[in-house]
């Protein structure tokens, strides 16, 4: 009996309406890295962007979204005493357009393909020897200026905000002349409301 209560409790926050258009405004953060780097480490930022919904079905729903996604690598190195880290910060305006298929009400599962821009790219260079520390930026060449990955992932909602997650499988190459992809893991948190 505590179960189908709270199963009804979740199908009166999180049905899925069919015909329904609904906006989900959704901030988060990304941990970023390029696949195929030596001693690479995650480099984490932030997301934020718009998702739109359309219900198919009661259990089917179809989303397009446009979100900035701040991506890219990191390095650590030390040489002769000095302590060098290097950032890769490459930005992107993303475009995911999902299908959701809910397993039970608020709980979906996702997949679909994600087109991306290239907004920015800088590589940061920090080194620090003892007390002395100096900084160099400098744009960041040779990085591809469109990017297409497929998106997976899962979503549950409860009272019309929206816990996120989901992994990006980058189908093309980071860079012109580098055989390392980009590899995005995305939690976000977005409040959904009906247009």
């Amino acid at each position: 009996m505590i179960a189908a209560m709270m199963v009804a409790a979740i199908s009166a926050n999180a049905q899925n309406e069919v015909g329904q258009i609904t906006l989900k405004p959704t901030v988060g953060m990304n941990i970023a890295t390029v696949t195929k780097q030596v001693d690479s480490k995650v480099r984490v930022g932030m997301m934020a962007g718009v998702e739109g919904e359309y219900g198919v079905a009661e259990n089917f729903g179809l989303t397009a979204g446009l979100f900035y996604s701040m991506q890219g690598v990191k390095f650590t190195n030390k040489i002769d005493g000095v302590d060098l880290t290097e950032t890769d910060k490459v930005d992107f305006l993303n475009i995911p357009i999902m299908a959701n298929y809910y397993v039970i009400p608020g709980l979906a599962v996702k997949a679909g393909v994600q087109p991306g821009f290239k907004v920015s790219g800088k590589r940061s260079i920090d080194a620090k020897e003892g007390s002395s520390k100096a900084n160099l930026t400098e744009d960041l060449e040779g990085i591809k200026a469109f990017q297409f990955a497929i998106p997976v992932g899962a979503s549950y909602e409860y009272k019309s905000f929206v816990l996120d997650a989901r992994y990006n499988i980058y189908l093309t190459k980071a860079a012109k002349e580098a055989e390392g992809r980009h590899s995005v893991f995305t939690i976000s948190l977005g409040y959904k409301f009906a247009l």
